[in-house]
């Protein structure tokens, strides 16, 4: 399985809630086995709204759409994401309800760790569980302040 790419579409993104794990290449060569590599089409649906699905999107290639139906009519955008993102990381934390939807705005490459592989993970390597795991963690809590920011109510 061929991390390299997503490895440094991962460290070449310069965005506040980028993955910033600190794994060395040998260490994701490690972690591969435990991901799928997808490869998504325009429109394809990754994540749906209140599904409870217990798995993280890390992005190769592409660009991926988070947008949420709320109160108003239409749905509305939350983010635009770029290789390197990763997207769908509270559903490591919690089996509640997805908060939004994403989809695939292009063709492109991305690499699923759902639940069940990062158990396997963190019985097998637990020093690499717990640092996927902090970093997806970060990325939760950078989302959840650029929330606060712009004063987006958590309902």
């Amino acid at each position: 399985m061929a991390i390299e790419a997503l490895v440094a579409a991962i460290q070449s993104l310069n965005a506040e809630d980028a993955l910033r794990a600190r794994l060395s290449l040998e260490q994701w060569r490690a972690i591969a086995p435990y991901l799928a590599r997808d490869e998504i089409r325009t429109g394809d649906l990754l994540v749906k709204q209140g599904d409870g699905d217990r798995t993280m999107f890390l992005l190769e290639q592409g660009t991926l759409q988070v947008f949420s139906a709320g109160p108003t009519p239409g749905p509305q955008r939350i983010a635009i994401l770029r290789p390197g993102s990763v997207v769908g990381e509270p559903g490591l934390f919690t089996d509640g309800p997805r908060m939004a939807n994403v989809e695939a705005m292009t063709p492109g490459v991305v690499w699923a760790l759902r639940g069940p592989r990062l158990d396997e993970l963190a019985q097998r390597m637990p020093a690499l569980a717990y640092e996927l795991l902090r970093a997806a963690g970060a990325v939760m809590a950078a989302r959840m302040r650029a929330n606060l920011l712009r004063q987006v109510p958590f309902t």
